[in-house]
């Protein structure tokens, strides 16, 4: 279950001027009141360098006002990759 207590004061990430909020391997991205938001899930992580885990592929789906079937959805080869996806998903989705 995702807990939004930072949300309601303002106190959350934002990527590209849109909310990033993570728990665990769950990763929302986007407006909730837009359209459209992004659904992310960290499937595999691999070990840097300094022996820290960090997210090898994860899934990205593009996901409907309302709704819980996504409208879009691929596999991603790291969080830059992914939320580079969703970035330009929801600047074509939300227009």
């Amino acid at each position: 279950m995702l807990e939004v207590e930072g949300i309601a004061s303002g106190e959350y990430l934002e990527y590209k001027e849109r909310p990033l909020v993570r728990q665990d391997v769950d990763i929302y991205y986007g407006d909730l009141s837009d359209k459209y938001h992004i659904y992310m899930m960290i499937v595999t992580f691999k070990k840097a360098s300094n022996g820290n885990e960090i997210p090898d592929t994860v899934m990205v789906q593009l996901m409907p006002k309302g709704s819980k079937t996504p409208e879009k959805q691929t596999m991603s080869k790291g969080l830059a990759d992914a939320l580079d996806t969703a970035s330009v998903w929801l600047d074509r989705y939300n227009k």
